[in-house]
């Protein structure tokens, strides 16, 4: 990035998008570099993820999966960030947790060239500096000492929280839910009870699932990246919705942005169709 160009040099491209989208009072820096300004209605959950043409977005080795996928698309982390910026709390199941050591899950840490942008754009709003960390694991099976739990709020069942209250800081509050496997509904109404309205969940693939089957999950955004990885009977690697029959659900496209050969996706998702009985759980997502 040139010292004289903008956030993102390029910008992002603004293909299409439906009228009459919410819009926050975002600073000048960040709605040139997005190519627009962005907002949410409240309440309102939504996903980020990036995915290859042939629809992977999680790879079973290594480390965390998104930047193998999207090439290191620096656009891909500008948006990233742009979405925590504008969240009162990003939620991560344990699976994703676990393969992402060291991570923090704030908008300056994906992409610090636009932290005193997010930093006003937070402000704007009159949001605390940064939005609330939210780990959701059912087992308490987890690193306590892992830096992005300073300071968090770890939702677990009551086995996870005896697991855990003697290893988390001090600055960690526990969130201890009343059913085990823990209940999405549970959780996103306690979000909400204290005032964490704009939510937003980075994984896992899972976890998504989870929240479309429950009706509860109201936007996604998809990355699209150039890329192809391939699938083989018994490969471990995962889609976007990945565990839960969701019976064709349905989106409605928002808006349609990109970045060279990376396009840049915002759906409504539409509430799944009933597919007779069956029983959503957490045990996968959130161990």
């Amino acid at each position: 990035m040139s010292s004289d160009a903008g956030l993102l040099d390029p910008p992002l491209d603004l293909l299409f998008e439906g009228p009459a989208l919410p819009r926050f009072d975002l600073p000048e820096s960040l709605t040139a570099a997005y190519a627009g300004s962005l907002g949410f209605g409240a309440p309102r959950l939504f996903a980020n993820f990036v995915s290859s043409v042939d629809g992977v977005v999680a790879l079973p080795d290594g480390g965390e999966s998104g930047h193998i996928v999207s090439q290191g698309s620096l656009a891909d982390r500008f948006v990233m960030g742009l979405l925590r910026a504008c969240a009162d709390a990003v939620i991560v199941g344990a699976g994703t947790f676990r393969k992402s050591p060291g991570q923090l899950w704030y908008p300056e840490a994906i992409y610090p060239p636009a932290a005193a942008a997010f930093a006003e754009a937070r402000t704007r709003r009159g949001l605390p500096p940064k939005p609330a960390f939210v780990l959701v694991t059912g087992s308490g099976a987890v690193d306590a000492t892992e830096p992005a739990l300073r300071d968090a709020i770890v939702a677990t069942t009551a086995a996870g929280a005896e697991r855990l209250r003697a290893q988390l800081p001090p600055t960690t509050r526990l969130l201890v839910l009343d059913a085990s496997p823990i209940r999405l509904t549970e959780l996103v109404a306690r979000l909400h009870s204290e005032g964490l309205y704009v939510l937003l969940t980075e994984g896992g693939p899972s976890l998504v699932a989870e929240l479309v089957a429950g009706a509860l999950l109201d936007e996604l955004f998809l990355t699209l990246s150039p890329s192809l990885f391939g699938r083989w009977e018994g490969d471990r690697r995962k889609s976007l919705a990945n565990g839960v029959d969701l019976a064709g659900t349905t989106m409605d496209l928002l808006s349609v942005r990109r970045h060279g050969s990376h396009a840049f996706l915002r759906y409504a998702v539409r509430p799944p169709a009933p597919v007779g009985p069956q029983t959503h759980n957490l045990a996968i997502a959130c161990e």
